[in-house]
């Protein structure tokens, strides 16, 4: 089924229909967990995610029930976060051998992926992992028969009206979180605009033609933000992990190394991510939406399928 909202059937059917095939391939994917963690768990919460982004665009439509599914899925991507990031850390790692070959040529990266591995084996094999995809697994299909419960406006202004403001919104954070990144340079600022864009790459795809200009070569954009800054974030991840007291990634002399691939990586992504975002999110989010807000409602306006086609999409 596709993850976009078709403009001719009813926003309360069109919602109800992505959200449950995305909870239900997130219980496909933390089944497939038990065996592979690696590719479920990670698999698992882009579902989560993408539930929650189809969620922030309908807020403004049901707050009630919106609010309370959000925070149900964010705490269940919270129980598979830890799994999922021992994960992370080794495929940064690897990805920073890979762009420096020189410098970890003779295995000074070595010490620290021993570590990593033996770290991802204790989170991917212990009691703890079943425990948690056990709880996901009933969250999520607790979550799966409150569906039927949501209820949004159908009428085309009014619907109209939910979607482009929740696109402003996700746009407006972006603005937030860019301006914050541009003056401060915190992770938690770029790690706020990875969400955002993240959201926002969903809401093209869940808008599609609703949205006032070509979202193809926008989408892309957004994508490769999204990646890039999710690069950056494991490095402010693996870089906590450094400094911490306990040396969870061994002895200075072991992580020396390490250190100093991390900064020089860190200072290129940095600087790419900004001007990135930059381009997608430099611009007034309210005038942004506008031109969407107004196309929505002649769209959502237009006659209605047939029935036969209605009783297929849905």
């Amino acid at each position: 089924m596709s993850f976009r909202i078709d403009p001719r059937l009813p926003l309360t059917g069109e919602v109800r229909r992505i959200l449950a095939a995305e909870i239900g391939k997130a219980l496909q994917h933390l089944d497939a967990a038990r065996s592979r963690p690696e590719q479920g768990l990670h698999k698992c919460r882009k579902r989560l995610k993408s539930a929650r982004a189809l969620l922030r665009l309908v807020h403004s439509g049901n707050e009630t029930f919106c609010t309370t599914e959000n925070q149900c899925y964010r705490n269940v991507a919270a129980l598979l976060a830890a799994p999922r990031e021992a994960t992370a850390l080794i495929e940064t790692l690897d990805r920073l051998a890979a762009a420096f070959p020189k410098e970890s040529a003779d295995g000074g990266l070595d010490a620290v992926r021993d570590r990593l591995v033996a770290r991802q084996h204790d989170l991917h094999e212990g009691a703890g992992l079943e425990a948690a995809i056990g709880a996901a697994t009933a969250a999520c299909e607790d979550g799966m028969k409150r569906i039927e419960s949501l209820a949004l406006p159908d009428q085309p202004e009014q619907a109209a009206d939910v979607l482009a403001e929740g696109a402003r919104v996700t746009l407006r954070r972006a603005k937030k979180a860019l301006d914050k990144a541009s003056a401060r340079g915190e992770a938690n600022d770029f790690h706020d605009l990875r969400k955002a864009a993240k959201t926002h790459g969903m809401h093209l795809s869940l808008l599609g033609r609703l949205w006032p200009t070509p979202i193809k070569a926008r989408r892309k954009a957004v994508d490769e933000l999204g990646e890039r800054l999710g690069e950056l974030h494991d490095l402010f991840v693996m870089r906590a992990l450094l400094e911490a007291d306990d040396e969870p990634l061994g002895p200075h002399e072991d992580t020396k190394l390490l250190g100093k691939l991390l900064k020089r990586s860190e200072k290129s992504l940095r600087k790419s991510c900004l001007a990135e975002a930059a381009e997608l999110f430099g611009d007034s989010p309210k005038r942004s939406t506008r031109k969407l807000a107004r196309k929505a409602r002649d769209d959502l306006a237009s006659p209605a399928p047939h029935d036969e086609t209605n009783a297929s999409a849905g």
